[in-house]
């Protein structure tokens, strides 16, 4: 089954009305309730229940009347490719058709819809991507289902299928002709698969904070490209129970010397919450406040070397109190710049 923006659940009649009615607003979200339709079945952490905890909090505080709609619409293959191998993109398919609870690739959960909805979290984000560059929103955040950070070029894991961000990042230089693309990956796990996707590249440089020896226990600091590419990855790692100061000072250092140089025209941001102190899969200590201070981190760096030009994209986050306040935080602190 082919999705559609909305196709299969219909926004609710109150949440349609508040975001069409907001079409000069200069902050975009992707949200779409056929990102629920990925079966990850009962009691898994990666669940349609974040989604809906996200946007019931953002309402609660009055933020989704003041952001811009942004359709969401399935990746087609030839977007895939630049980050996906075709042989990958066909085992997808075929385990998908198959019924398997499982792809063989690693520890990702699928069902019925699994691709449809990986489609659509990938097109979707390339669709704030897009809004961005045309400037019809200054900065967006794609609320989307499943994550992507873990995925490599030949394989999904970590709950993830396709690397959302690795292929916005692809997205702005084919389609939009960026040169220089800086994805700040500030998830409690580290993004082993947006790693090894532009390990040899200098025309992406990837920063991530993330605790150490947790999942998928890659990110060491010595972990910084090779060849072409080397220096363009700068990995934080921080021990467990490490606070929102730790990892705003870790970050900040670390770009802090090199982005001056490498001058981006784009800033992408896998924006993931289990960096919260609530979070059952994660030791770290952050608070509401904290993704505020990172937000303006990444929105400091995206104004001063590119024109403000912002796109932030969901990775984790399991305890749903705390990735809906940090998540809220996150859009009040894009509102606010």
């Amino acid at each position: 089954m082919a999705l559609r923006s909305a196709s299969e659940l219909p926004l609710s009649a109150e949440l349609a009305s508040e975001l069409e009615q907001n079409q000069k607003q200069l902050i975009g979200l992707v949200i779409d309730p056929a990102f629920r339709l990925h079966d990850t079945g009962l009691g898994h952490p990666e669940s349609p229940q974040r989604l809906e905890a996200i946007e019931a909090e953002l309402q609660r505080r009055g933020l989704i009347q003041r952001c811009r709609l942004i359709q969401a619409r399935p990746a087609v293959d030839l977007e895939l490719l630049r980050c996906h191998t075709a042989s990958y993109l066909q085992t997808v398919r075929r385990e998908v058709a198959y019924g398997a609870a499982q792809l063989s690739t690693g520890d990702t959960t699928i069902g019925e819809h699994s691709e449809d909805v990986a489609r659509l979290a990938a097109g979707g984000t390339l669709a704030a991507v897009d809004a961005v560059l045309a400037g019809r929103v200054n900065h967006a955040f794609a609320l989307v289902r499943p994550p992507g950070h873990h995925a490599e070029a030949d394989r999904g894991m970590g709950f993830c299928i396709f690397n959302n961000v690795a292929l916005a990042a692809r997205h702005a230089q084919a389609v939009h002709g960026l040169e220089r693309v800086l994805i700040i990956d500030w998830d409690l796990h580290h993004g082993n698969g947006t790693q090894a996707m532009f390990w040899s590249d200098p025309s992406v440089l990837y920063a991530s904070v993330h605790e150490w020896g947790n999942y998928p226990g890659s990110g060491a600091a010595e972990e910084r490209g090779e060849g072409a590419g080397l220096g363009f990855t700068l990995n934080c790692p921080l021990p467990a129970y490490s606070d929102g100061q730790a990892v705003l000072t870790a970050l900040d250092a670390a770009l802090t010397p090199v982005v001056a140089r490498f001058r981006p025209q784009l800033v992408l941001v896998s924006a993931g919450f289990d960096g919260h102190r609530d979070d059952p899969l994660g030791h770290f200590l952050l608070e509401d406040a904290d993704y505020t201070a990172l937000t303006q981190l990444c929105l400091a760096i995206a104004t001063e070397h590119a024109g403000g030009r912002l796109v932030s994209v969901l990775e984790g986050g399991y305890g749903l109190k705390g990735l809906a306040g940090g998540a809220a935080a996150h859009v009040e602190a894009l509102l606010a710049a």
